[in-house]
């Protein structure tokens, strides 16, 4: 919005000139600069926002890169960057370190980095490595436990059925199986006269 409004400013004067009702809010140089300043604070994070709000696609795994990429660089202060453009980046990159310190949050983070093999430990702090890699094996070795007992179980059940259950089933598919199938005229006389020759 701010973007469209600095882009369209020529215009925007000249429309509100014409208007002697509505002079009184042409922007003035010193509104400009306010926007302009907001907008070079602003703006870059845009693109990461969108970026990490895709619902088709894991993004877990770039938020401790991105956070990185916002300390160092884009939220980074600039020598000609106004006060205000310094404020709100400054305001910007606190919130975000706060709202990421939690240790469990923190931990969370590093795993789903460790886990995306383009960063893997290139985000994640040597002191935190060892405990990243001993929570990850632990979980893999749960895993690997809980899907053979599942299968185990499952095995288990299915001995447990009895033969004669199996037949009884196996029996009911073969009447389905006749009552399914397209009877002939012919196939059709066959049977009633077994029917018959057997009451008789």
């Amino acid at each position: 919005m701010i973007a469209r409004v600095l882009e369209q400013m020529k215009a925007i004067s000249q429309v509100l000139t014409g208007d002697r009702h509505a002079r009184s809010l042409i922007p003035t140089w010193q509104d400009a600069e306010v926007l302009e300043s907001i907008h070079k604070a602003l703006h870059p994070l845009s693109e990461f926002t969108d970026a990490l709000s895709g619902e088709e696609y894991v993004s877990i795994s770039y938020l401790k890169p991105v956070l990185h990429l916002l300390a160092t660089s884009v939220l980074a202060e600039d020598a000609e960057d106004t006060d205000l453009t310094r404020s709100i980046k400054t305001k910007v990159l606190a919130y975000l370190n706060d709202k990421y310190s939690d240790l469990n949050t923190q931990e969370l983070l590093d795993v789903a980095s460790f886990m995306d093999p383009r960063f893997k430990t290139q985000y994640i702090s040597a002191d935190n490595l060892p405990a990243i890699k001993a929570r990850l094996k632990t979980e893999m070795v749960e895993s690997a436990r809980r899907t053979h007992n599942q299968e185990k179980r499952s095995r288990t059940e299915t001995a447990q059925n009895s033969p004669s259950a199996q037949a009884s089933g196996e029996r009911q598919r073969r009447l389905l199986v006749v009552f399914l199938k397209p009877v002939r005229p012919l196939q059709l006389c066959l049977c009633h006269l077994k029917m018959s020759w057997r009451q008789s």
